[in-house]
């Protein structure tokens, strides 16, 4: 789907006024103006339809962190809505130039940093501001040195295209990941791209008459659709590949044919009018209509066996499934939300797993932003980890762990033999005891002796199921 172009407003044209003249005299490593990013960044969030405010906070997104301006000042100009938005992605910045290169981090860190910025992302929009930050930063990475190229493709692939994953942005994910893997493994990237080129010029002519089978068998049912190839994304062939031993064999979804229809009743319709014509293979039929995707996604997969023995993947999807499983919860901003705004008006949204609740709510919350009403900013607040807290270690390590947890819960979580020997416990660089209960954001030092060895009151001292399965565990082996 194309967003129809707008004219840019008034408010628009002052943002980037404001913003060229903050950052006069400013560069990037590729020789242009500074400002040359944060259009580009505003260029990407008009592409995918965001709200006029959230184009307005992109443009400005740097200004609070690189220039003279202020938050009050962007409040006064603009509006408490694009000063939040401004001041969130600011805070994702500022979190993240505090923590330490993503190589030294201990193994969970990782996750927990793709967790820790959801969390810190109060608003839905403050997180796709810094995804199209970030891939405007991924298209202009060739200006870096080596060693910086190197270091923001890895965290791309371990940070952000996850992140891009996690609200759904398939194509974003898909672009961030490729243009990252480039920079992280170019052989094996360069090797994978000619593997893939390969397989489609061989595969062609046999697509196109699959392609023209089908075409002309939904014809006849009166079913209205389009049909496209799907080709495997080099990052993604990369991650299967692995699963498989290498052996491209296996991998069945290298090239598939996307079949887009109009309602869910067409979808199975035409998953009916494939497995009429070919083989459907075992196992290899997923209905993620009826049982999406935690993310979201919705689509009919299958994998068929022709009658030349050739192996083709079918993703039979609606037209707003296609739209979502493209943009995500971005799409959520300009697609025709007229059935979720009908549906709030009315009381009926429609039920939903409990995991996919949030997703809902912030479809409901943006179609009446598109309307032009007011919202209430914590609408799209993003409470995926709000039974979570984000604690560090001395060395600037993320642990997250259940709210309310205590410091033996830490120090299992740390390691079992941390645990088993803790003789005291500094927070936040003070002395404390270990009945007070951790908070969002200290920094947390676990004491040790070798000479400790746990004892059964520490039961009473615990609320994490692990920590308590190390502690029994441990007192089970000491008597």
């Amino acid at each position: 789907m194309v967003v129809k172009k707008q004219q840019k407003s008034e408010r628009i044209k002052r943002a980037v006024n404001i913003a060229t003249k903050a950052h006069e005299g400013q560069f990037r490593k590729t020789g242009e103006p500074y400002i040359v990013h944060p259009l580009a960044v505003q260029k990407i969030l008009e592409e995918w339809g965001m709200d006029e405010d959230t184009v307005i906070a992109g443009i400005l997104h740097d200004t609070v962190e690189d220039t003279d301006l202020t938050l009050d000042d962007i409040k006064k100009e603009f509006g408490e809505s694009v000063a939040f938005l401004v001041d969130g992605v600011t805070k994702l910045s500022t979190a993240r130039n505090g923590m330490r290169d993503i190589d030294t981090y201990l193994p969970a860190t990782k996750d927990n940093f793709l967790r820790l910025m959801i969390a810190l992302g109060d608003d839905i929009r403050v997180l796709i501001i810094k995804l199209a930050d970030r891939l405007h930063n991924l298209r202009t990475l060739s200006a870096l040195p080596p060693d910086k190229q190197k270091k923001i493709a890895k965290e791309s692939l371990e940070v952000f295209a996850p992140l891009a994953d996690r609200l759904n942005m398939g194509r974003l994910r898909v672009e961030m990941a490729d243009l990252a893997f480039k920079y992280v493994d170019p052989r094996r990237f360069e090797e994978l791209e000619k593997l893939i080129k390969k397989h489609n010029k061989s595969a062609e002519k046999s697509l196109k008459k699959i392609e023209d089978e089908v075409s002309a068998a939904l014809k006849k049912e009166k079913i209205k659709f389009t049909i496209s190839g799907r080709v495997k994304s080099v990052y993604s062939l990369h991650k299967k590949l692995a699963k498989h031993n290498q052996n491209i064999n296996e991998i069945y979804d290298l090239t598939a044919l996307r079949i887009i229809v109009d309602d869910i009743t067409d979808c199975y319709l035409t998953l009916g009018v494939i497995h009429s014509l070919y083989t459907p293979m075992d196992g290899r039929i997923k209905d993620y209509i009826a049982m999406p995707k935690q993310n979201g996604y919705q689509s009919l997969h299958t994998t068929v066996i022709t009658k030349d023995k050739r192996v083709v993947e079918f993703q039979i999807r609606t037209k707003e499934m296609h739209e979502y499983a493209e943009r995500g919860l971005a799409a959520s901003f300009y697609y025709n939300e007229q059935k979720v705004t009908e549906n709030y008006k009315k009381g009926k949204i429609e039920h939903l797993p409990t995991n996919l609740l949030w997703i809902r709510e912030l479809q409901t919350t943006a179609a009446r932003l598109r309307e032009g009403k007011k919202i209430d900013l914590k609408k799209l607040k993003l409470n995926l980890f709000a039974d979570k807290i984000f604690v560090y270690t001395p060395k600037g390590d993320i642990i997250d762990l259940p709210a309310g947890s205590l410091p033996l819960d830490f120090a299992y979580r740390l390691h079992t033999e941390i645990g088993d020997h803790v003789v005291g416990v500094k927070i936040n660089g003070k002395m404390s005891n270990l009945n007070k209960k951790l908070e969002q954001g200290d920094i947390v030092e676990i004491l040790t002796s070798k000479n400790q060895t746990p004892k059964e009151s520490w039961l009473g001292k615990i609320i994490t199921s692990h920590a308590r399965q190390k502690l029994r565990n441990r007192l089970h082996k000491n008597k």
